[in-house]
């Protein structure tokens, strides 16, 4: 049986790591706030007191944590993973976060003999719990094949995208569609009701075309009922966004729709709706 460390056990996390029990991997687990993962710890799952500690002795430490700065705060350091992982662990970092980072991770791991993967996932808390989260990974071919089966103990579409930083920056091109399906789906419908159509009967009819997509079908609902619970919350996407518009910068690409879609999400944030869900720039153009 492979030890994993987990740390960063968030919504998703709490998914995750349940169903890497499941699959049968012995799991221990660090987040920063312990009340957050008392029910875990009543399930049997042994909590250690700081990221270090959770990376010690283990065969595979996962991270998905909020930002980049946590990010290196629980890779870098002597209570920091690389420095007290074993030698040959493979480290993956799971959060949505900066291909350069990435790319760091794996050169600071190779000087300790550990591999590493950047394999940042779409799907949700929903997907998180079902299992079948999208995962995109990048690193060495050779680690992607050797963890191969920790991923399929919590996803289903797991694709090998190429060297360090293929993962995140795959994740980067994910959110740039999304960025672009959100805005489509809000003005459609904003569209439909100033043409004093029913949006709810155009939503239905749209939705099984070619126009149809993830958002529409589930966010598009959320939007006229005025559902904004966070399925992903907009402090994090514009995190996402940001981060995309950085490396665009870098190969001085300027992509309208993603920096159009990041000023509308930064308005509503400027407003003090960080914590709403995504389907909330709807709020934005009503």
């Amino acid at each position: 049986m492979e030890k994993i460390g987990f740390i960063g056990v968030g919504v998703m996390g709490k998914s995750m790591v349940r169903n890497l029990v499941k699959h049968g991997y012995d799991v221990e687990i660090y987040t920063r706030t312990k009340s957050k993962v008392e029910d875990l710890i009543a399930e049997g799952i042994v909590f250690k007191e700081n990221a270090g500690a959770c990376a010690k002795d283990k065969d595979v430490v996962i991270t998905i944590v909020g930002y980049p700065s946590d990010v290196k705060e629980v890779y870098f350091g002597k209570s920091g993973i690389i420095e007290n992982a074993k030698a040959g662990a493979i480290l993956i970092d799971m959060t949505t976060s900066s291909p350069e980072l990435a790319k760091e991770i794996y050169e600071e791991s190779k000087k300790y003999h550990l591999e590493s993967l950047d394999a940042p996932v779409s799907g949700g808390d929903s997907g998180a719990k079902a299992g079948t989260l999208a995962i995109m990974v990048g690193g060495d071919k050779a680690t992607f094949d050797q963890a191969y089966p920790v991923f399929e103990a919590m996803g289903k579409n797991i694709v090998y995208q190429g060297p360090a930083g293929s993962g995140q920056h795959t994740k980067m091109a994910n959110q740039i569609a999304l960025a672009g399906a959100i805005a489509g789906v809000a003005e459609a419908l904003v569209y439909a009701e100033y043409a004093g159509l029913n949006p709810e009967i155009m939503l239905s009819t749209i939705s099984t075309g070619a126009a149809g997509s993830w958002q529409m079908t589930n966010n598009g609902p959320k939007m006229l009922k005025e559902d904004n619970a966070p399925g992903f919350y907009i402090k994090h996407f514009i995190k996402d966004l940001k981060i995309a518009v950085e490396e665009a910068d870098k190969n001085e690409l300027y992509l309208n729709v993603l920096n159009n879609v990041l000023n509308m999400y930064e308005t509503l944030s400027n407003e003090g709706l960080d914590d709403l869900g995504t389907q909330a720039l709807y709020k934005y153009y009503k």
